[in-house]
C-alpha cells in the first residue's frame, strides 16, 4: 500500500507553481558591533513537487538557512513563506530528517514505536495510526525490521527508520540536512533513489542541504548555490538530466559531468 498516488515528473521551475518561497531572507545573530550576518538576501524559489537541493562551502549558512525555512529560528529580514503564507513556527505540513539519525532515534523504542512518535499529537484512530506506520516502513523497505531496535540496525537502516518516521507524519514537504553523510557509498546510493522514489510515489516536495555536489546533480530538478561571506545565492542551476535516474548510467553521462563541473566551479570561484 502507498500513502498517496501522486506521480510528479518536474524538469524545471517554469513547469510547476512555486510552494515555498524565500524572499530577501537574512539571518544576523548578535547585534552591535558584535553581531555576525550568516545569511545576507537570499531569494529563491522551490515548486510544488521538486527535489531541489542547497549546496556551498562548509560553513557558509546552509544550516541555518535550512532551520530558518523549517521555523526553527527566527530570519532578521525578509521572508519564508509556503503558499504564501510567512512561515513563523515548525509548518504542520513540513517535515524534517537530519543527518544525525543515531541521536534522532529512541534507542530503547522499536523501530514501529519511533515512527509512531511524531504522531502521538495528532490523535488518530488506531487503526489510522497503524496503517500509517506500516505504510511508511513499507515505503523505505523496512517492514521486516517493525520489532527491531535501532541498535541492531546497520547505519543506512537507522536512517531509514528516521525517514520513514517522516513519511508516518505524511509531510507535504519534506527538508533533509546533509541525510545521507553518516553512511557507506554504496548505502549512500541506495538512499539517493529512495529519496527520488519518495518524490514519485508520494508527490512530496522535497529540499535536502549537502555537501556533496555529485550527490545534488543526481537528485535535483535544480541547484540552488550558496556561496561567498554572508552565505548568498550565487546562481540556480537546472538539472537537465532524464528520468528515471540511475546511478550508474545517470552518472556516466556527459551532461551529468558537465553540470557537476559548472556548480563546483560556482562553489570553488573565488569570492
Amino acid at each position: 500500500m502507498k500513502l498517496q498516488e501522486k506521480p510528479v515528473t518536474v524538469n524545471n521551475a517554469a513547469a510547476v507553481p512555486p510552494r515555498l518561497e524565500v524572499t530577501a531572507l537574512s539571518k544576523t545573530y548578535g547585534s552591535g558591533p558584535s553581531a555576525k550576518c550568516v545569511i545576507e538576501d537570499l531569494t529563491f524559489t522551490i515548486g510544488t513537487g521538486e527535489v531541489v537541493c542547497i549546496v556551498g562551502p562548509s560553513g557558509v549558512g546552509k544550516t541555518t538557512l535550512l532551520k530558518c525555512l523549517a521555523g526553527l529560528q527566527p530570519a532578521t529580514s525578509g521572508t519564508a513563506a509556503i503558499d504564501g503564507r510567512t512561515i513563523a513556527g515548525p509548518p504542520a505540513e513540513m517535515a524534517l530528517v537530519f543527518q544525525d539519525y543515531s541521536r534522532s532515534l529512541m534507542p530503547w523504542l522499536t523501530v514501529r514505536k519511533n515512527v509512531r512518535l511524531p504522531l502521538r499529537h495528532l490523535r488518530l484512530p488506531e487503526a489510522e495510526l497503524n496503517q500509517r506506520i506500516n505504510t511508511a516502513l513499507e515505503a523505505v523497505g523496512l517492514a521486516h525490521a517493525a520489532n527491531q531496535y535501532p541498535w541492531q540496525l546497520s547505519g543506512g537502516m537507522q536512517q531509514r527508520v528516521a525517514i520513514a518516521r517522516a513519511l508516518a507524519y505524511r509531510p507535504e514537504i519534506l527538508i533533509m540536512d546533509e541525510p545521507f553523510a553518516s553512511v557507506d557509498a554504496q548505502t549512500r546510493f541506495e538512499l539517493e533513489d529512495l529519496c527520488l522514489k519518495i518524490r514519485e510515489d508520494f508527490g512530496m516536495t522535497i529540499l535536502v542541504v549537502t555537501h556533496d555536489i555529485d550527490e545534488a546533480v543526481y537528485l535535483s530538478d535544480r541547484v540552488v548555490v550558496l556561496g561567498a561571506k554572508p552565505a548568498r545565492v550565487l546562481d540556480v542551476v537546472d538539472i537537465d538530466l532524464p528520468a528515471p535516474r540511475d546511478q550508474i548510467s545517470t552518472r556516466a553521462l556527459p551532461e551529468f559531468a558537465e553540470q557537476r563541473t559548472m556548480v563546483l566551479s560556482m562553489i570553488r570561484k573565488p569570492a
